[in-house]
């Protein structure tokens, strides 16, 4: 894109009062932006209001500096991490994006992936930002044996869920395999939340970073669930790992669903809230899956593979007791004590070791859960 055409989509993204089904029918009307701005006030109010014909008559103030910054970036990509503004219109715009709810007009890219992804080949999983330490590890294990199967990983760099199936991804993929993408809700010269800096990073390196937001925008609420509408769009499938009633993830099922895509759903303890919002998508009609190769047995068309390593069931250990008493449901201390029988010491001590190697994690307000692994 050219400076003066990038000046030309800025101005038209930036108008006050302008939006983007707005936008879209002025350019349906008159062509490129810089046709747009080149109207007559009587035939832009063929299409819009008086005053957004005023608006659109007037250059904004901020529009220089954004230009600048945006081209400055734009000529300045860091190490292997190509960077692209993509408008509506252009030939590598995703063309499942067309047909969601308000495409975005324009799409910040950074990363050595290019767009538009193969609808078939692309998954997206999501979940919540403070999951169990199961549900973290079921995310890694499902997007890395995802991946291997041949699908691109797409998230929304997230604390939680999204995180681990980044890195899930990103482990999965050998050095020459692009691996995930994650659509972000804050301008692409920033990156929240702050300690995923490296992950954003690693991300660009062997992926893509995806925003709507102009660059400068900054880490605002309603931002986050707008992108999940992205993050089911350039997906075929999406995969709820742990959510709540109230979690954003429920959001971004529901735009899959009504996208008419397959929405798949990871069951867990029915005492553990994060578990909630996925019982209640299986309950709606999501798919129960319990290790990847069941997302994968379900996909549209034929698996990618005939068959993957799945890490993600366990079996019981036999040899272990304090691991039978355990079950998979968080439990306190006293319920541990009146399965086994131990006296506190010895329980105390067993558990800590556990706890060391991985099998174990110590959740808040004295409870333990056993951890499957592979």
């Amino acid at each position: 894109m050219e400076r003066d055409e990038l000046a030309s989509w800025l101005r038209l993204t930036l108008t006050p009062g302008i939006g983007n089904g707005t936008a879209r029918k002025l350019l349906a009307t008159f062509g490129l932006p810089e046709a747009i701005f080149s109207q007559s006030p009587s035939a832009l109010l063929q299409v819009v209001t008086p005053a957004q014909a005023d608006a659109l008559r007037e250059e904004p103030p901020e529009l220089p500096a954004q230009l600048e910054a945006t081209w400055q970036w734009l000529q300045n990509p860091e190490g292997n991490a190509p960077r692209r503004v993509l408008a509506l219109g252009d030939a590598d715009y995703p063309p499942a994006l067309l047909h969601i709810e308000d495409p975005p007009l324009l799409l910040y890219l950074m990363g050595r992936l290019k767009l538009p992804l193969d609808p078939a080949r692309s998954i997206a999983i999501v979940g919540s930002r403070n999951p169990t330490p199961q549900g973290a590890l079921n995310a890694r294990q499902f997007a890395q044996s995802l991946n291997q199967a041949g699908l691109t990983i797409v998230s929304g760099l997230a604390l939680g869920v999204d995180g681990a199936a980044h890195e899930g991804a990103l482990a999965g993929a050998e050095a020459s395999r692009l691996a995930t993408v994650a659509v972000v809700g804050t301008g692409l010269d920033r990156v929240y939340p702050k300690r995923h800096h490296q992950l954003a990073h690693d991300i660009a390196q062997r992926g893509l970073i995806v925003s709507e937001y102009p660059l400068g925008t900054p880490p605002l609420a309603a931002n986050f669930p707008r992108r999940n509408r992205l993050i089911a769009g350039l997906s075929c499938s999406t995969l709820v790992v742990e959510a709540a009633l109230q979690s954003g993830s429920l959001i971004t099922a529901r735009l899959a669903a009504e996208q008419g895509k397959d929405v798949f759903a990871i069951p867990g303890s029915i005492h553990a809230t994060q578990s909630h919002g996925c019982h209640a998508l299986i309950r709606q009609g999501a798919k129960l899956v319990e290790s990847a190769q069941d997302v994968l047995e379900d996909l549209p068309g034929a698996p990618l593979v005939a068959a993957v390593p799945t890490p993600d069931r366990s079996s019981p250990d036999d040899e272990d007791s304090l691991l039978q008493a355990l079950g998979f449901d968080p439990v306190n201390l006293d319920a541990l004590q009146a399965r086994t029988g131990w006296p506190t010491p010895q329980l105390q001590a067993r558990l800590m070791t556990l706890e060391l190697d991985g099998q174990v994690a110590r959740l808040p307000g004295g409870l333990f859960q056993r951890i499957a692994t592979t």
